[in-house]
């Protein structure tokens, strides 16, 4: 009923105290979401949290930063950590699929885990896992040593693509996220990705001696792993992957201004069984969604300095399907996908 239909002011003023009143009653809260983190929320008793790589890997730092926000906000009684590492966290992911529907289970997973799963042809897949949520990133870095001929991304693929032999780039081990999104600049300039002349090391520091002793023509990389060579000069930025540079560091392009499409970050997330209840999953959504939103997760953002791209539940799984046909697509131009 519209207050326009009151004629007189009697009658105003009586629709404004219900009005009023209506507002201060406790069931007013109610009308939020279920999925909103404002109902009321039962905290998770206890947690069995995979990390599919050896202690001190990214995903085992994900992992126990998950577990100290988790029960530092008080979101779950007991978080227990254990390592499964192997085959790009594959047999990690072979030891949970199966699992469908058990509860007090999470696991890590990744650009790397997804990568793994083409490489490697397994039986599984993060298709056979619950998604919760995308938690966090790093942008790639694409350096030249100082003083190079190539003063953008432009130079150094046209120089590839006249000869792709002349040019070598060093990075990560083969199907990498320095490798997919090499490959994924080679689609985007029309170059064949596996003629790029990929160089792989173990580390960004073995990538960094390799360019600062002119052994190769450029370096790919997460942008901390040559964060200091940036800033003292010995390495120039080409590129970061982000869709515009708003770091600290200087780069001459970020891949948003060139092609929003080509925005790439080495991402990581934390996945259930598949087999789900909705109440369970609903549970999982929340604790998640309040741990993002606490100051202990922002603490541990800050400290390890990840790129917060939290996304969560449907989205998640929406975006996961999208991911998974891209880096299919480039796996496949490297030679590397089964």
């Amino acid at each position: 009923m519209k207050i326009s239909t009151f004629a007189k002011a009697a009658a105003v003023g009586t629709a404004l105290l219900l009005a009023l009143t209506a507002c201060s009653s406790p069931k007013s809260d109610q009308s939020a979401p279920a999925d909103s983190g404002s109902a009321a929320f039962t905290p998770l008793t206890r947690v069995e949290l995979i990390a599919p790589a050896a202690p001190g890997s990214g995903w085992d730092q994900t992992a126990r930063a998950t577990q100290g926000a988790l029960q530092t906000d008080k979101l779950a009684k007991t978080v227990t950590v254990n390592n499964v590492p192997g085959a790009s966290g594959t047999v990690a992911l072979a030891q949970v699929a199966p699992k469908k529907g058990q509860k007090d289970l999470l696991i890590m997973s990744g650009l790397a885990m997804m990568s793994g799963v083409i490489t490697n042809g397994t039986s599984v897949s993060l298709g056979d896992l619950t998604p919760i949520a995308r938690l966090v990133g790093e942008h790639e870095a694409i350096v030249v040593p100082k003083g190079s001929s190539f003063a953008s991304i432009d130079d150094l693929f046209a120089a590839i693509k006249k000869d792709p032999k002349s040019v070598a780039i060093a990075g990560g081990s083969a199907g990498s996220a320095d490798h997919l999104f090499i490959g994924l600049l080679a689609q985007h300039y029309g170059v064949k990705p596996a003629d790029v002349n990929y160089v792989p090391y173990s580390g960004g520091g073995e990538a960094t001696t390799a360019l600062l002793g002119g052994k190769v023509q450029a370096g790919i990389a997460g942008t901390g792993e040559f964060a200091a060579q940036i800033q003292s000069g010995e390495l120039t930025g080409l590129l970061v992957s982000s869709l515009k540079n708003d770091g600290d560091l200087p780069f001459a392009q970020a891949a948003g201004e060139i092609d929003p499409k080509l925005e790439f970050a080495n991402w990581r997330s934390i996945m259930a069984p598949g087999g789900l209840d909705d109440k369970q999953r609903t549970q999982y959504l929340a604790a998640i969604e309040k741990m993002h939103g606490g100051d202990a997760w922002k603490a541990e953002l800050a400290k390890n300095a990840w790129i917060d791209n939290y996304i969560a539940g449907d989205e998640f799984a929406s975006w996961l399907k999208s991911e998974d046909t891209r880096v299919a697509s480039v796996l496949k131009d490297l030679g590397l996908a089964k």
